[in-house]
């Protein structure tokens, strides 16, 4: 891994990740080969893998681009299904593709009880490091934030970038004060693409794109481990991982990107 681009400990677990990751839906939704591109992504340091039932194929398909280095990458996964059965057979099925599961999520809060205890069971028997949830809507962070209240968790999962910082309010502050990894969703949607920084906010920034920018930003709050984004293009999988470069914004940069997104948002 580039020496530049430091690894974090995922919360108070021993899993290391990268700051920036990769997400596998709709990319990895395909019986083409993704070797190519998981291999570039080592090689930029990008060495998180995220993906789920919900993304068709992408389960598969990333076991078989991983085939030969699957130890020298962190594979996060989740249970997506409210059925009992249908949990212990989508964990059996990510467990015969991975071996292991460093990261295993119960996803959007699907029928918790149930889901995170098959997670729980499978952890003590060490077939997984670390359990956590996810959810990509800000009106169920507070189910989630009472999740994370009752300790069971080492991670969660969640969407946050410059304009949407939903988040701030109690979900990071309350995973730092429990020392709960973080790992952000959808750091690229929702309109922030759209933003025009000058060029000379750029060079301001020390950054190449707006894309760059705005994965940096993420990447720079200390509560967040990793920033998860998707992408099949391999000019986009270098300029990621570069987002992940040292140093990380300021505080003062932050609130840059920040201005750039809110006057770009009311301008528009």
């Amino acid at each position: 891994m580039d020496r530049r681009r430091l690894s974090r400990l995922l919360g108070r677990t021993s899993i290391e990740v990268p700051a920036i990751g990769m997400g596998t839906w709709r990319t990895f939704d395909t019986d083409e080969d993704r070797r190519p591109l998981v291999e570039l992504a080592i090689e930029s340091g990008i060495d998180l893998f995220d993906s789920s039932p919900m993304y068709g194929r992408a389960e598969t398909t990333l076991s078989r681009a991983l085939e030969g280095v699957r130890e020298r990458v962190v594979v996060a996964t989740k249970i997506w299904t409210a059925g009992a059965e249908e949990g212990e057979r989508q964990a059996d099925h990510a467990l015969r593709l991975f071996g292991h599961v460093d990261i295993y999520q119960v996803h959007n809060l699907l029928n918790v009880p149930v889901q995170l205890a098959l997670l729980e069971r499978l952890k003590r028997e060490g077939k997984v490091r670390a359990v956590g949830a996810t959810h990509y809507q800000e009106s169920a962070f507070r189910d989630l934030a009472a999740l994370m209240k009752t300790k069971r968790l080492d991670m969660v999962q969640i969407p946050y970038n410059p304009l949407r910082r939903t988040a701030e309010r109690e979900l990071l502050p309350l995973a730092e004060s429990m020392g709960l990894g973080v790992l952000v969703m959808s750091p690229l949607q929702h309109g922030i693409l759209d933003r025009r920084p000058s060029p000379a906010q750029l060079e301001e920034l020390g950054v190449s794109t707006w894309a760059q920018a705005v994965l940096k930003w993420v990447a720079s709050d200390p509560r967040v481990s990793a920033v998860l984004t998707a992408t099949q293009q391999e000019d986009h999988v270098r300029e990621n991982a570069s987002a992940g470069d040292v140093p990380f914004f300021t505080p003062e940069q932050r609130d840059l990107v920040v201005r750039i997104a809110e006057h770009s948002r009311a301008a528009g």
